[in-house]
């Protein structure tokens, strides 16, 4: 019997028919390597595993869980990597695909992660809290776009794909859940510097209800925060825009 972690963020999903949606997100692309975060009692992997000529590696934190994955697939027990998915070693060296039911006490910081690993990974496929889910896929001018929509859509095609409600997990979560795609599509906006632009959004975000001239008035010159779109508030910008306004800091 399995014991829920509260202090890990466990929710196991146990409607079936939503984990085979979820691993229906990878299967219009070609998978060869494939990194499960967080398989908890194994709802994702039981499905994973028959998947032909695959490289396929989990990380997982909680030794119980550990232990219980290799019992019940021991197909796997040598593919197991213990530890936390933000503090892990990128575990291929060629590009892989993630999946996973994120646990939502570090989805935002799984994303950071799938940043850093992104000229890597061809395609994530994971379940979230719906309102970081929401935030992702969100598009300029709407409440929830920010921080995570401008920088995952720099690198990433982001697709919104169906809600995941809380009777479909063990012990049910008090928030409604999210699943989403994303595919990594390459530097398009032919970002050169990835911290000065990671800076210039986190900065214009931090005082979103303020025109963008405010907060980034400490790191541009003042007949540069002349331009008009200084006087735009940062939920109006494209992901083009904030290239624009960091290349002014070269």
């Amino acid at each position: 019997m399995l014991t829920f972690k509260k202090s890990l963020g466990q929710h196991f999903l146990k409607d079936e028919e939503v984990c085979k949606r979820i691993i229906s997100g990878l299967s219009d692309t070609p998978v060869s390597r494939l990194l499960e975060v967080g398989p908890g009692g194994g709802a994702l992997t039981k499905y994973l595993i028959k998947w032909p000529q695959i490289d396929f590696k989990l990380v997982e934190l909680d030794d119980e869980k550990i232990d219980f994955l290799k019992q019940q697939f021991p197909e796997v027990q040598n593919n197991i990597i213990r530890g936390s998915i933000l503090e892990v070693d990128c575990p291929f060296d060629q590009p892989f695909s993630l999946i996973g039911n994120f646990p939502y006490n570090i989805s935002t910081q799984i994303v950071f992660r799938i940043l850093d690993w992104r000229q890597q990974i061809e395609t994530v496929v994971g379940m979230f809290q719906k309102e970081v889910a929401q935030r992702i896929c969100s598009g300029p001018g709407g409440k929830e776009y920010g921080i995570l929509s401008v920088l995952t859509q720099a690198f990433f095609k982001v697709e919104y794909l169906f809600d995941v409600p809380a009777e479909c997990f063990n012990p049910p979560p008090k928030v409604m859940s999210g699943v989403i795609r994303m595919r990594y599509i390459g530097n398009p906006y032919q970002i050169h510097d990835y911290k000065k632009f990671l800076s210039v959004v986190k900065l214009a975000f931090g005082q979103r209800r303020k025109q963008i001239r405010n907060p980034l008035k400490s790191i541009l010159r003042k007949e540069i925060l002349s331009d008009p779109i200084f006087s735009k508030r940062a939920e109006q910008l494209s992901v083009a825009d904030f290239v624009g306004i960091t290349n002014h800091l070269s």
